[in-house]
């Protein structure tokens, strides 16, 4: 089966620093992937070379099999791919409703649209209380429930999430992994998950990837990953016992 999301050898630069190097990985449909590593592991980086918002300086990217490693980040939202953003940054000052019909601006056909507003409030109830409310004046865990839905609007098949539990009280972060599970199952959309704690993000993962100073280290199941302790020692962040 072709992967929905697939790089091949990608190589990126900030001038003379090479942040990635030869990163391969694929999504395949309906999956949720776990991309894991430290700080400056080359995790965002990796995340921005797949919305397109930096160009390799070698490798490829494709979605589908189609090379989409020099297509805009317009592009390649109207072709699939959704985005939640690290730090949620959703518009402060505009209305939930705002903020989920800006979610759907490379899309056409208005009715459609506010059909999908209408669903996203049935996805996400609090947010339906909460239509006409500033996002500014959201809790941490109702903006991520926003930037869920925000990306959803897109009707993307994969998306793409930064450090979806940064900052969020524990209660929160079990109903945010959650959510993503219940997404995942019910909407079939294929989710590429990046974070540092490990173990939250494999505990809804069926594949992960280890990232280390720029190199995928280690890959495999999600459960290969959090069963081997020498993986957990060296790369999770989990010392020995």
């Amino acid at each position: 089966m072709t992967p929905l999301l697939e790089l091949d050898g990608v190589d990126v630069r900030y001038g003379p620093a090479r942040a990635l190097a030869g990163v391969s990985l694929r999504v395949g449909p309906g999956e949720v992937v776990s991309l894991l590593g430290g700080n400056a592991s080359g995790k965002s980086t990796t995340m921005r070379a797949i919305l397109g918002l930096v160009r390799p300086a070698a490798g490829s990217v494709r979605l589908d099999g189609a090379d989409i490693t020099s297509t805009s980040t317009p592009h390649r939202i109207r072709a699939g791919i959704g985005s939640v953003p690290e730090a949620r940054r959703v518009f402060a000052r505009m209305t939930v409703a705002e903020n989920l019909l800006a979610g759907a601006y490379t899309r056409r056909g208005r009715a459609r649209i506010a059909d999908d507003v209408e669903r996203m409030y049935e996805h996400f109830p609090r947010l339906a209380k909460r239509r006409r409310q500033e996002a500014g004046t959201l809790s941490g865990g109702e903006q991520q429930m926003l930037a869920f839905a925000r990306a959803l609007m897109s009707r993307p098949r994969l998306i793409c999430m930064d450090e979806p539990t940064m900052g969020l009280s524990p209660i929160f972060v079990d109903r945010v992994l959650d959510e993503i599970a219940r997404l995942n199952s019910e909407l079939g959309v294929a989710v590429l998950i990046v974070e540092q704690q490990a173990e939250l993000a494999l505990s809804i993962a069926h594949r992960g990837y280890v990232l280390a100073t720029g190199r995928i280290v280690v890959s495999g199941t999600a459960q290969e990953l959090l069963g081997d302790p020498a993986v957990q020692e060296a790369y999770l962040g989990k010392g020995a016992e």
